[in-house]
Protein backbone atom coordinates (compact mmCIF):
# COMPACT_ATOMS: atom_id res chain seq x y z
CA UNK A 1 0.00 0.00 0.00
CA UNK A 2 1.34 3.41 -0.98
CA UNK A 3 1.09 6.24 1.54
CA UNK A 4 1.31 9.96 0.75
CA UNK A 5 1.55 12.54 3.52
CA UNK A 6 0.81 16.14 2.55
CA UNK A 7 2.50 18.56 4.93
CA UNK A 8 6.03 18.39 6.33
CA UNK A 9 5.36 19.87 9.74
CA UNK A 10 6.06 17.93 12.92
CA UNK A 11 3.03 15.63 12.80
CA UNK A 12 3.15 14.97 9.07
CA UNK A 13 6.84 14.16 9.23
CA UNK A 14 6.36 11.87 12.23
CA UNK A 15 3.55 9.91 10.60
CA UNK A 16 5.51 9.62 7.34
CA UNK A 17 8.51 8.24 9.26
CA UNK A 18 6.26 5.64 10.86
CA UNK A 19 4.52 4.68 7.60
CA UNK A 20 7.82 4.35 5.71
CA UNK A 21 8.81 1.44 7.94
CA UNK A 22 6.07 -0.68 6.35
CA UNK A 23 4.95 0.95 3.10
CA UNK A 24 6.30 3.00 0.18
CA UNK A 25 5.77 6.51 1.56
CA UNK A 26 6.11 9.98 0.08
CA UNK A 27 6.19 13.18 2.16
CA UNK A 28 5.11 16.36 0.36
CA UNK A 29 6.47 19.74 1.45
CA UNK A 30 4.81 22.88 0.14
CA UNK A 31 8.12 24.70 -0.19
CA UNK A 32 10.63 23.31 -2.72
CA UNK A 33 13.62 24.58 -0.70
CA UNK A 34 12.36 22.83 2.41
CA UNK A 35 11.88 19.61 0.45
CA UNK A 36 15.44 19.85 -0.86
CA UNK A 37 16.80 20.35 2.66
CA UNK A 38 14.84 17.36 3.94
CA UNK A 39 16.23 15.20 1.16
CA UNK A 40 19.83 16.33 1.60
CA UNK A 41 20.05 16.44 5.40
CA UNK A 42 17.53 13.67 6.13
CA UNK A 43 16.25 15.79 9.00
CA UNK A 44 13.35 18.18 9.52
CA UNK A 45 15.52 20.78 11.23
CA UNK A 46 12.64 23.14 12.01
CA UNK A 47 10.10 20.73 13.48
CA UNK A 48 11.81 17.44 14.39
CA UNK A 49 15.57 18.05 14.40
CA UNK A 50 16.20 15.13 16.76
CA UNK A 51 14.96 12.46 14.33
CA UNK A 52 16.64 11.11 11.18
CA UNK A 53 14.39 10.48 8.18
CA UNK A 54 14.62 6.86 7.02
CA UNK A 55 16.31 6.29 3.64
CA UNK A 56 13.11 4.74 2.25
CA UNK A 57 11.04 7.90 2.83
CA UNK A 58 10.63 9.88 -0.39
CA UNK A 59 10.39 13.68 -0.09
CA UNK A 60 9.29 16.17 -2.73
CA UNK A 61 7.41 19.39 -3.47
CA UNK A 62 5.53 18.15 -6.56
CA UNK A 63 1.89 17.90 -5.46
CA UNK A 64 0.77 16.07 -8.60
CA UNK A 65 3.46 13.45 -8.06
CA UNK A 66 2.39 13.11 -4.44
CA UNK A 67 -1.20 12.43 -5.47
CA UNK A 68 -0.05 9.89 -8.08
CA UNK A 69 1.97 8.08 -5.44
CA UNK A 70 -1.09 7.81 -3.19
CA UNK A 71 -3.30 6.33 -5.91
CA UNK A 72 -4.84 3.10 -4.68
CA UNK A 73 -3.59 3.72 -1.14
CA UNK A 74 -3.86 6.43 1.49
CA UNK A 75 -3.43 10.20 1.24
CA UNK A 76 -3.02 12.03 4.55
CA UNK A 77 -3.47 15.79 4.87
CA UNK A 78 -1.16 16.89 7.67
CA UNK A 79 -1.56 20.66 7.55
CA UNK A 80 -3.05 23.01 10.14
CA UNK A 81 -6.83 23.41 9.86
CA UNK A 82 -6.43 26.40 7.57
CA UNK A 83 -4.76 24.20 4.95
CA UNK A 84 -7.41 21.49 4.80
CA UNK A 85 -9.85 23.10 2.37
CA UNK A 86 -7.17 24.27 -0.11
CA UNK A 87 -5.72 20.77 -0.36
CA UNK A 88 -9.12 19.11 -0.63
CA UNK A 89 -9.88 21.48 -3.50
CA UNK A 90 -6.75 20.22 -5.27
CA UNK A 91 -7.60 16.53 -5.00
CA UNK A 92 -7.56 15.06 -8.53
CA UNK A 93 -10.98 14.10 -9.84
CA UNK A 94 -11.54 10.38 -9.45
CA UNK A 95 -8.57 9.86 -7.11
CA UNK A 96 -8.72 6.25 -5.92
CA UNK A 97 -7.44 6.69 -2.38
CA UNK A 98 -8.66 6.93 1.18
CA UNK A 99 -8.15 10.56 2.26
CA UNK A 100 -7.53 11.26 5.94
CA UNK A 101 -6.67 14.47 7.76
CA UNK A 102 -4.78 14.99 10.99
CA UNK A 103 -5.75 18.61 11.74
CA UNK A 104 -7.83 19.31 14.84
CA UNK A 105 -10.02 22.36 15.05
CA UNK A 106 -12.90 24.38 13.68
CA UNK A 107 -12.27 26.29 10.47
CA UNK A 108 -11.68 29.95 11.24
CA UNK A 109 -14.51 32.25 10.12
CA UNK A 110 -16.95 29.44 9.22
CA UNK A 111 -16.70 27.20 12.30
CA UNK A 112 -16.83 24.10 10.06
CA UNK A 113 -15.31 20.79 11.09
CA UNK A 114 -13.24 18.72 8.70
CA UNK A 115 -16.02 16.39 7.62
CA UNK A 116 -18.26 19.39 6.90
CA UNK A 117 -15.58 20.99 4.75
CA UNK A 118 -15.03 17.74 2.85
CA UNK A 119 -18.76 17.26 2.28
CA UNK A 120 -18.95 20.71 0.69
CA UNK A 121 -15.73 20.54 -1.34
CA UNK A 122 -15.32 16.87 -2.36
CA UNK A 123 -18.66 15.17 -1.64
CA UNK A 124 -17.75 12.00 -3.56
CA UNK A 125 -14.31 11.49 -1.99
CA UNK A 126 -13.66 8.68 0.50
CA UNK A 127 -12.63 10.61 3.59
CA UNK A 128 -12.02 10.36 7.31
CA UNK A 129 -10.04 11.72 10.22
CA UNK A 130 -7.07 10.27 12.13
CA UNK A 131 -6.91 11.63 15.66
CA UNK A 132 -6.07 10.84 19.25
CA UNK A 133 -3.51 11.55 22.00
CA UNK A 134 -0.22 11.95 20.16
CA UNK A 135 2.83 14.17 20.42
CA UNK A 136 4.67 14.06 17.10
CA UNK A 137 8.13 13.55 18.58
CA UNK A 138 7.03 10.39 20.39
CA UNK A 139 5.52 8.91 17.22
CA UNK A 140 8.68 9.76 15.28
CA UNK A 141 10.79 8.04 17.93
CA UNK A 142 8.63 4.92 17.79
CA UNK A 143 7.19 5.29 21.29
CA UNK A 144 3.86 3.50 21.91
CA UNK A 145 0.84 5.49 20.70
CA UNK A 146 -2.84 4.73 20.02
CA UNK A 147 -4.98 6.67 17.54
CA UNK A 148 -8.51 6.41 16.20
CA UNK A 149 -9.46 6.45 12.51
CA UNK A 150 -13.01 7.73 12.10
CA UNK A 151 -15.14 7.67 8.97
CA UNK A 152 -18.64 6.75 7.89
CA UNK A 153 -16.91 4.68 5.17
CA UNK A 154 -15.76 1.28 6.44
CA UNK A 155 -13.25 1.08 3.58
CA UNK A 156 -11.52 4.25 4.76
CA UNK A 157 -11.28 2.88 8.28
CA UNK A 158 -9.80 -0.36 6.98
CA UNK A 159 -7.28 1.53 4.83
CA UNK A 160 -6.10 3.54 7.84
CA UNK A 161 -5.53 0.34 9.81
CA UNK A 162 -3.66 -1.27 6.91
CA UNK A 163 -1.43 1.79 6.50
CA UNK A 164 -0.55 2.66 10.08
CA UNK A 165 -1.35 -0.23 12.45
CA UNK A 166 2.13 -1.65 12.87
CA UNK A 167 5.12 -1.50 15.20
CA UNK A 168 4.42 0.88 18.11
CA UNK A 169 1.32 2.56 16.65
CA UNK A 170 -2.09 1.03 17.30
CA UNK A 171 -5.12 2.17 15.28
CA UNK A 172 -8.65 1.85 16.61
CA UNK A 173 -11.64 2.60 14.38
CA UNK A 174 -14.83 4.62 14.79
CA UNK A 175 -17.88 5.31 12.66
CA UNK A 176 -18.36 8.64 14.48
CA UNK A 177 -16.22 11.28 12.72
CA UNK A 178 -18.33 14.06 14.27
CA UNK A 179 -17.45 13.02 17.81
CA UNK A 180 -13.80 12.41 16.99
CA UNK A 181 -13.47 15.84 15.37
CA UNK A 182 -15.30 17.69 18.15
CA UNK A 183 -13.04 16.03 20.72
CA UNK A 184 -9.91 16.94 18.80
CA UNK A 185 -11.00 20.55 18.39
CA UNK A 186 -12.38 21.35 21.83
CA UNK A 187 -9.56 19.74 23.80
CA UNK A 188 -7.17 22.37 22.45
CA UNK A 189 -9.23 25.16 24.00
CA UNK A 190 -9.53 23.28 27.28
CA UNK A 191 -5.77 22.75 27.33
CA UNK A 192 -5.34 26.52 27.31
CA UNK A 193 -7.61 26.66 30.37
CA UNK A 194 -5.57 24.07 32.27
CA UNK A 195 -2.38 25.84 31.26
CA UNK A 196 -3.71 29.07 32.74
CA UNK A 197 -4.60 27.24 35.98
CA UNK A 198 -1.18 25.61 36.15
CA UNK A 199 0.54 28.90 35.39
CA UNK A 200 -1.35 30.54 38.22
CA UNK A 201 -0.26 27.77 40.58
CA UNK A 202 -3.80 26.70 41.39
CA UNK A 203 -2.83 23.10 42.06
CA UNK A 204 -3.73 19.61 40.90
CA UNK A 205 -7.27 19.77 42.30
CA UNK A 206 -8.05 22.69 40.00
CA UNK A 207 -6.50 20.91 37.02
CA UNK A 208 -8.59 17.79 37.64
CA UNK A 209 -11.75 19.87 37.96
CA UNK A 210 -11.07 21.71 34.69
CA UNK A 211 -10.34 18.50 32.78
CA UNK A 212 -13.47 16.80 34.12
CA UNK A 213 -15.86 19.70 33.63
CA UNK A 214 -14.22 20.48 30.30
CA UNK A 215 -14.96 16.94 29.18
CA UNK A 216 -18.60 17.53 30.10
CA UNK A 217 -18.68 20.69 27.96
CA UNK A 218 -17.05 18.86 25.04
CA UNK A 219 -19.56 16.02 25.27
CA UNK A 220 -22.57 18.37 25.38
CA UNK A 221 -21.44 20.14 22.23
CA UNK A 222 -20.62 16.90 20.44
CA UNK A 223 -23.96 15.33 21.17
CA UNK A 224 -25.74 18.50 20.04
CA UNK A 225 -23.87 18.25 16.72
CA UNK A 226 -24.84 14.62 16.24
CA UNK A 227 -22.01 12.71 17.90
CA UNK A 228 -22.23 9.60 20.07
CA UNK A 229 -21.60 10.47 23.73
CA UNK A 230 -19.52 7.31 24.15
CA UNK A 231 -16.92 8.66 21.70
CA UNK A 232 -15.83 11.27 24.25
CA UNK A 233 -14.73 8.59 26.70
CA UNK A 234 -12.29 7.30 24.08
CA UNK A 235 -8.94 8.26 22.59
CA UNK A 236 -10.08 11.38 20.75
CA UNK A 237 -12.04 12.69 23.73
CA UNK A 238 -10.76 11.94 27.21
CA UNK A 239 -7.46 10.53 25.96
CA UNK A 240 -6.48 13.53 23.86
CA UNK A 241 -7.79 15.96 26.47
CA UNK A 242 -5.67 14.45 29.25
CA UNK A 243 -2.53 14.47 27.09
CA UNK A 244 -2.95 18.01 25.79
CA UNK A 245 -4.05 19.48 29.12
CA UNK A 246 -1.24 17.96 31.16
CA UNK A 247 1.70 17.28 28.83
CA UNK A 248 4.63 19.68 28.82
CA UNK A 249 4.94 19.24 25.03
CA UNK A 250 1.46 20.69 24.49
CA UNK A 251 1.53 23.98 22.59
CA UNK A 252 -1.98 24.92 23.71
CA UNK A 253 -1.17 24.29 27.37
CA UNK A 254 1.97 26.40 26.91
CA UNK A 255 -0.17 29.28 25.65
CA UNK A 256 -2.21 29.12 28.86
CA UNK A 257 0.85 28.94 31.13
CA UNK A 258 2.39 32.00 29.47
CA UNK A 259 -0.87 33.95 29.53
CA UNK A 260 -0.98 33.37 33.28
CA UNK A 261 2.56 34.75 33.48
CA UNK A 262 1.34 38.00 31.96
CA UNK A 263 2.74 37.63 28.44
CA UNK A 264 0.85 39.09 25.50
CA UNK A 265 -0.81 36.57 23.19
CA UNK A 266 1.03 37.87 20.10
CA UNK A 267 4.37 37.42 21.85
CA UNK A 268 3.47 33.89 22.93
CA UNK A 269 2.41 32.81 19.46
CA UNK A 270 5.51 34.32 17.86
CA UNK A 271 7.70 32.32 20.22
CA UNK A 272 5.96 28.99 19.69
CA UNK A 273 7.08 28.39 16.13
CA UNK A 274 4.08 26.07 15.69
CA UNK A 275 0.33 26.58 15.36
CA UNK A 276 -1.73 26.44 18.57
CA UNK A 277 -5.14 25.53 17.16
CA UNK A 278 -6.97 26.28 20.40
CA UNK A 279 -6.38 30.01 19.93
CA UNK A 280 -8.09 29.99 16.54
CA UNK A 281 -10.80 27.53 17.53
CA UNK A 282 -12.05 29.13 20.75
CA UNK A 283 -14.42 31.70 19.18
CA UNK A 284 -15.64 29.14 16.65
CA UNK A 285 -16.38 26.60 19.39
CA UNK A 286 -18.45 29.24 21.18
CA UNK A 287 -20.30 30.14 17.99
CA UNK A 288 -21.21 26.52 17.28
CA UNK A 289 -22.23 26.05 20.92
CA UNK A 290 -24.45 29.14 20.88
CA UNK A 291 -26.12 28.02 17.66
CA UNK A 292 -26.81 24.64 19.26
CA UNK A 293 -28.02 26.02 22.60
CA UNK A 294 -25.07 24.51 24.49
CA UNK A 295 -23.51 26.20 27.52
CA UNK A 296 -19.67 26.06 27.68
CA UNK A 297 -18.50 28.30 30.55
CA UNK A 298 -14.87 27.15 30.55
CA UNK A 299 -14.51 27.66 26.81
CA UNK A 300 -16.23 31.04 27.14
CA UNK A 301 -13.75 32.11 29.81
CA UNK A 302 -10.80 31.07 27.66
CA UNK A 303 -12.19 32.97 24.67
CA UNK A 304 -12.53 36.13 26.79
CA UNK A 305 -8.94 35.83 28.00
CA UNK A 306 -7.61 35.21 24.47
CA UNK A 307 -9.50 38.25 23.19
CA UNK A 308 -7.93 40.41 25.91
CA UNK A 309 -11.31 41.33 27.37
CA UNK A 310 -10.59 39.80 30.76
CA UNK A 311 -7.55 38.83 32.84
CA UNK A 312 -6.96 35.17 33.77
CA UNK A 313 -7.59 35.96 37.43
CA UNK A 314 -10.96 37.50 36.63
CA UNK A 315 -11.91 34.56 34.46
CA UNK A 316 -11.22 32.20 37.36
CA UNK A 317 -13.27 34.37 39.69
CA UNK A 318 -16.23 34.28 37.30
CA UNK A 319 -16.07 30.47 37.04
CA UNK A 320 -15.92 30.08 40.83
CA UNK A 321 -18.93 32.39 41.29
CA UNK A 322 -21.20 30.19 39.18
CA UNK A 323 -24.19 28.77 41.03
CA UNK A 324 -24.15 25.21 42.33
CA UNK A 325 -25.77 22.69 40.03
CA UNK A 326 -26.15 18.91 39.61
CA UNK A 327 -23.14 17.24 37.99
CA UNK A 328 -25.27 15.18 35.61
CA UNK A 329 -28.62 15.77 33.97
CA UNK A 330 -30.01 12.60 35.54
CA UNK A 331 -29.28 13.87 39.03
CA UNK A 332 -31.57 16.88 38.51
CA UNK A 333 -34.51 14.46 38.42
CA UNK A 334 -33.62 13.23 41.90
CA UNK A 335 -32.40 16.29 43.77
CA UNK A 336 -34.84 19.02 44.77
CA UNK A 337 -34.65 22.16 42.62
Amino acid sequence: MNVTVLGAGAWGTALAIHAAAAHPTRLWARDAEQAARLRSTRRNSRYLPQVVLPPALQVGADLAAAFRHGEGGVVVIATPMAGLEPLLERLPAGLDAAVLWLCKGFQEATGALGHEIARAVVPSARVGVLSGPSFAIEVARGQPTALVAASSDAGVRAAAVAAFHHASLRIYTSADPVGVEVGGAVKNVLAIATGIADGMGLGLNARAALVTRGLAEMTRLGVALGADAETFMGLSGLGDLVLTATGDLSRNRTVGVELAAGKALAEILAGLGHVAEGVRSAPMVLARAAASGVEMPIVAAVAEVLAGRIAPESALEQLMRREARPESSGQSQIDPA
